[in-house]
């Protein structure tokens, strides 16, 4: 039996807490990293206590960067890049929160309108207005035009574009924004009922609509680069994806053709038969999941609840009672390959 001890390095602005190069030199006594492509912005929760010398001179907006695993093992492996956004310091304790870069999203609001251009391009300029790097985001839904709306922030309407194309939106372990579709999984952990696995829960809902219709803004004489305040057809700018009833009725004046509206009727069908199948795993801490990565669970009593899970939301955790733990949420994967 293998005796596994937690290690992490963390770094503060310019001050680094590594266990792997001197365990007692880290004040840290519990660490919190909560990564969720539902929630706007990821989030690591630190605390530290108060011990003889100097205090870190610390400031809010100083860089953070969180990696994570076991002594001995090798390389520690990075899972959280952002910057302190809230500094509480207290008599025994100093508690930092921090929060990923989709925090200048949150922040930055533009008014822009979009003439012919792809999800994908929309993305990424928006970023860049908002200096947030991208490390990748897909072409999607082409759209004739598209309006950003100042009342609300850029990362409101980048959540819009990523449901009406099906994509997720989140940021890697570095801190840069993806914007993709996906098609299994970037790696795919396998986790074994009676071994790997700590405690499970899964809940199996019906879908709230099994048929989705999508309107659009029907253009003027059914060209979509042309406009018109009334119509007596729509049907240029509809899209339907299963069957059967309840139905969902998707009505969005930015899906101006019918491929726009086709392609956001299949994202919200797909997304709501993802729903009826989720879970939340407790595992051993394992560092190396990330979000857009799959897991394979085998072995478990009732077969129909074996395969494979889109990953959702992880949670790693260290503190002196439960030691490294990490946390994954999972639902039905719909799209593969």
């Amino acid at each position: 039996m293998t005796l596994l001890q937690p290690a992490y390095r963390v770094t503060l602005g310019d001050h680094v807490m590594d266990t792997t190069d001197e365990p007692r030199a880290s004040t840290i006594t519990e660490l919190l990293v909560e990564l969720d492509m539902d929630t706007p912005a990821d989030c690591a929760r630190l605390l530290l206590g108060r011990v003889d010398g100097p205090d870190l001179a610390l400031a809010v907006t100083d860089p953070i960067a969180v990696e994570l695993g076991y002594a001995g093992s090798g390389k520690l492996r990075r899972v959280f890049t952002g910057t302190i956004t809230r500094l509480e310091p207290g008599l025994r304790h100093i508690h930092i929160t921090a929060l990923s870069p989709a925090a200048a999203l949150l922040r930055t609001r533009v008014d822009q309108t979009y003439e012919s251009r792809t999800a994908g391009d929309m993305v990424s300029d928006l970023a860049r207005q908002a200096g947030v790097e991208v490390a990748l985001t897909e072409p999607g839904i082409h759209f004739p035009a598209c309006t950003i709306d100042g009342r609300r922030s850029i990362y409101d309407h980048l959540r819009d574009l990523a449901d009406l194309c099906g994509f997720d939106l989140y940021f890697n372990t570095t801190g840069a924004l993806i914007f993709r579709r996906f098609t299994g999984g970037d790696r795919t952990h396998r986790f074994r009922y009676g071994a790997e696995i700590v405690e499970l829960e899964l809940s199996h809902t019906p879908a709230a609509a099994t048929r989705v219709e999508a309107w659009g803004e029907s253009p003027g004489s059914g060209a979509s680069e042309s406009w018109a305040w009334l119509t007596k057809d729509f049907g240029g700018a509809k899209g339907t994806a299963g069957s059967g009833a309840p139905v969902l009725l998707l009505e969005r004046p930015v899906l101006r053709s019918a491929e726009a509206a086709q392609a956001a009727a299949e994202a919200r069908h797909a997304a709501i038969t993802g729903r009826t199948l989720r879970g939340r795993m407790l595992a051993v801490g394992r560092p190396e999941i990330g979000l857009g990565d799959a897991i394979q669970l085998t072995g478990l009593p009732d077969d129909r609840y074996n395969g494979r899970y889109a990953v959702r939301s992880i949670t790693h955790r260290i503190d002196k009672r439960t030691g490294f733990t990490t946390v994954v949420g999972f639902r039905r994967m719909v799209r593969e390959g």
